[in-house]
């Protein structure tokens, strides 16, 4: 990392211990940055993302963070967890510590606690506080949005709310570019919170499986229950572009596609198989790791063609396509009927 960065990177940490906000790269997406501990800064996350007050945020740590000064119960299956995954896209849920503000958490007694991968993200976290602190941070999008997985998309989706420093009367102080993230899809979220009396549950599904986390912990996780704490990106809607979203099976993309331009419709296609289409289209590899990396893009990149509908070719089934499918799912929830009603017009 040459010395520009590094000066951006420790005038991005002291705007945080600032109160700013500060949009930066993870390995998983860009995230919208705040002083966990300022119940005043988190709430101008809230504020910019038009995020609801009990949606939690996920608090990010440094390397070799102090999990004891946020979380009042650690039990062995999160320190092997750590031990395995971090620095990665995995988020832990905890009791929270008494003294850490419920502002991140929503009000729960809970509170989500990862260690990012990325080297941005980690210098950054180095840096604020002398690496003691924590930053909550959110995906840096408009609640519900597709999220970012470039500083340009943050820049898009918060035009004119991106200033160059603290101080400027901009909603968000600074862009940290770290290029595309690697992985494509948020944090694996973990609740081991009710490790007694539920067992470790799996909330929402990421790059890291529920097999590799038994691998580690000797337990196969379980799924959501109504008691389960409420977590980032859980909501039915969510990750969902402007234009309304439909998944359909591979073999019926073709002819979907020809009857609704039948009717005067505007389509943009995002498939990974060989189909032969015109128009409007993003081509995404056929393994879960490579469309995960670049599912959001083409999202982003189909909605600016001014489509009426993002037509995907539903991605096979199975646990390494888990994350995949549940981020698509989330953006196509409300849509259900367009393409008939399309039809019908």
């Amino acid at each position: 990392m040459n010395e520009l960065d590094q000066a951006a990177i420790v005038a991005a940490a002291r705007a945080l211990e600032a109160g700013a906000l500060v949009a930066f790269p993870t390995e998983t997406v860009y995230g919208l940055g705040a002083d966990a501990e300022s119940p005043a800064a988190v709430a101008r996350i809230y504020e910019a993302k038009g995020r609801p007050n009990d949606h939690p945020v996920i608090v990010h740590l440094a390397p070799g963070a102090d999990l004891s000064y946020w979380a009042s119960e650690i039990p062995a299956e999160a320190h092997a967890l750590v031990a395995a995954f971090w620095p990665g896209p995995l988020t832990l849920i905890l009791k929270r510590a008494s003294h850490i503000p419920d502002a991140v958490s929503g009000g729960q007694d809970t509170v989500g606690l990862r260690c990012p991968s990325h080297p941005v993200a980690m210098a950054l976290l180095s840096a604020f506080k002398g690496g003691k602190g924590g930053v909550a941070a959110p995906s840096a999008n408009k609640f519900g949005n597709v999220s970012p997985t470039t500083a340009q998309h943050v820049r898009d989706e918060f035009d004119g709310d991106v200033g160059q420093g603290p101080g400027n009367g901009a909603r968000i102080a600074a862009v940290l570019d770290g290029g595309s993230s690697q992985v494509g899809i948020e944090s694996t979220i973990l609740d081991l919170s009710r490790l007694a009396t539920h067992g470790p549950v799996l909330l929402r599904p990421g790059h890291i499986s529920a097999k590799q986390i038994a691998d580690v912990i000797g337990q196969m996780p379980g799924l959501p229950d109504q008691s389960a704490p409420r977590a980032s990106g859980t909501l039915e809607s969510h990750y969902a572009p402007k234009a309304p979203v439909a998944l359909i099976a591979g073999a019926a993309v073709v002819e979907t596609l020809a009857a609704l331009q039948a009717r005067q419709r505007q389509v943009a296609v995002i498939h990974y198989s060989a189909i032969a289409l015109g128009g409007a289209q993003a081509i995404l590899p056929g393994d879960p790791v490579g469309y995960a990396y670049g599912l959001y893009a083409a999202l982003r990149a189909m909605d600016q063609t001014g489509a009426d509908l993002i037509l995907v070719e539903a991605p096979p089934q199975g646990e390494a396509w888990l994350g995949v499918n549940d981020r698509l799912r989330r953006a196509a929830f409300g849509s259900a009927g367009t393409i008939e009603k399309f039809l019908q017009a």
